[in-house]
């Protein structure tokens, strides 16, 4: 499939009532046509992995087109060149989640990337370097608890940066890293304490929507059970 047919596969799956959604839920809409993620992940199936044809459409700068790359490209071919390049391009939430969680996490640079990027200036490149950090402590099962303690310092770091896009990635990768295992919750309790303890409006946010989370009951509980598991397979 070319990259001129996913596009006229796009247009005819248009609904200006999936735009005007997107609009609600502060997505960009100028180069939006409207077509829903499980039409766009549908599609994505039946195209199958295509590393050409997603540098394609994220060319084109069609919003559906860029949230379909990441989901068709093949991470062993990406390359450092790419993955500023589109990170530079980022102009949504949406979008970035979506290509952290679909496709820069399963690169062979992520790590480095995820903490290069928490340095960023420019928001959504910043909110990708913690969302790429959401979907490391989701994604890697076999990263040890060290990796993390990076990310943890650097939570705290940019606890302060109060735009919405960024303290809201800030905190998701807190609490992601805390529902990792017992002891990374526990690191991640003492984070957020000390975050809170900063006394700024964006770190008190941060440190109070994470702690409710990981002191809750549900999720002490699940770590509980994920402990017992562990044990039980040794």
């Amino acid at each position: 499939m070319t990259a001129t047919q996913v596009l006229a596969r796009l247009r005819a799956l248009a609904d200006p009532a999936v735009t005007a959604s997107m609009a609600r839920f502060a997505l960009p809409v100028d180069q939006a046509l409207g077509v829903t993620t499980p039409q766009l992940r549908k599609l994505a199936r039946e195209i199958g992995r295509n590393h050409a044809l997603a540098l394609q459409l994220w060319a084109t700068e069609v919003s559906e087109a860029r949230l379909l790359a990441p989901m068709i490209d093949e991470p062993a071919r990406v390359s450092v060149k790419q993955i500023e390049r589109w990170v530079s391009g980022l102009d949504s939430w949406g979008i970035c989640d979506d290509c952290c969680f679909g496709l820069f996490d399963k690169t062979r640079f992520a790590w480095p990337k995820a903490l290069e990027w928490s340095r960023r200036r420019p928001e959504f490149e910043k909110r990708a370097g913690f969302a790429l950090m959401a979907a490391l402590a989701r994604h890697d099962r076999e990263a040890p608890d060290e990796k993390f303690s990076p990310f943890l310092a650097a939570i705290e770091r940019e606890s302060g940066d109060g735009r919405n896009f960024v303290k809201k990635a800030v905190n998701w990768a807190l609490r992601e890293i805390g529902k990792r295992n017992h002891k990374l919750n526990r690191s991640a309790i003492a984070r957020a304490r000390a975050i809170h303890a900063t006394g700024l409006p964006s770190a008190r946010w941060i440190a109070s929507d994470a702690l409710r989370e990981l002191q809750s009951t549900a999720v002490q509980a699940r770590l509980k059970l994920k402990a017992k598991r562990a044990r039980a397979v040794v």
